[in-house]
């Protein structure tokens, strides 16, 4: 059985492509890296790579995560300037005992130095969001309702699965800021034994419930991925209630290494992709089927 799922109709063109690697028997870390970094080198993608989301300073800096299934091993970038793909990165980081999360010049240098290419990661469109939220003085929203990460899981014909995960993060970050995406168990999550599930949203929420490994954790115990997405994101959401916060905006992807998949949301829609098919997640558990007309101006 192969499979490779990812968040939002920005990767469903990659994941046509790497399902049909799969198919051809490559590996997942393969099929996955190809997927993001589809993603990441589109400049019509708002918030991921190339003409990603500036911080308060008009940088574009990037984070991504990668983890092995088979290994536990995993590696992982932050505030990242210049990385073309920060998933590739990530993924050489992976397997190293000590040092496998870098940060800023640290994560750079080691790009450079195993031969990554560099780049401006600015576009004129983005400079051009950052200069006129300046010019209106625009503070991030304090209530977060938009999305910013891709996040891609696989299953290869050998059994081996591995998740991956790339984002610029909030527009208008405080320099620094680092969410979930490039933390292992909050952002992303994966042992092939059981499974993987990957979070989008936002970061400072998924942290708090460490809801990557907390999925994993449930498909460990004998839940379905799409069980185990619900389950999870309805437990937090309960918790930020109890504290007298509302649900947030979350959604989960989850894979089992019977190629089973599932998925949760707080937001009305939450689209993803599966091997190339659309699909559409609701708040309310569902599951779907999707059209790209049902879910027009949802990335």
């Amino acid at each position: 059985m192969i499979r490779i799922i990812g968040t939002w109709k920005m990767c469903r063109e990659g994941l046509a492509e790497a399902y049909a690697m799969l198919q051809q028997g490559a590996s997942a870390g393969d099929a996955a890296v190809h997927a993001v970094t589809r993603v990441e080198d589109d400049p019509a993608f708002l918030s991921v790579g190339y003409g990603g989301l500036p911080d308060a300073e008009g940088r574009v800096l990037l984070d991504a995560g990668y983890m092995d299934g088979d290994s536990l091993r995993l590696g992982g970038v932050m505030s990242a300037e210049g990385i073309r793909n920060p998933v590739r990165a990530a993924r050489l980081l992976c397997g190293r005992e000590t040092d496998c999360l870098l940060a800023g010049r640290g994560a750079e240098r080691f790009a450079l130095e195993n031969g990554l290419e560099m780049r401006d990661m600015r576009t004129p469109r983005c400079m051009d969001r950052w200069r006129q939220a300046v010019a209106e003085k625009a503070a991030r929203r304090s209530a977060y309702t938009g999305h910013d990460t891709v996040c891609v899981l696989a299953l290869d014909q050998g059994g081996h699965m591995v998740s991956a995960t790339s984002t610029s993060g909030l527009f208008m970050k405080a320099p620094g800021r680092v969410g979930d995406t490039p933390l292992p168990g909050s952002g992303y999550y994966c042992d092939s034994r059981y499974g993987a599930a990957a979070a989008t949203g936002l970061g400072e929420d998924i942290m708090r419930g460490c809801l990557s490994y907390e999925t994993v954790s449930l498909m460990k115990r004998g839940a379905s991925p799409l069980d185990a997405c619900r389950e999870a994101l309805s437990s937090f959401t309960a918790s930020k209630r109890g504290l007298g916060e509302d649900a947030g905006s979350i959604s989960l992807i989850a894979l089992s290494p019977d190629g089973a998949f599932g998925a949760a949301t707080t937001l009305p829609v939450f689209p993803f992709s599966v091997d190339g098919a659309l699909y559409a997640a609701d708040p309310e558990g569902g599951v779907r089927p999707a059209a790209d007309a049902e879910i027009e101006g949802v990335d």
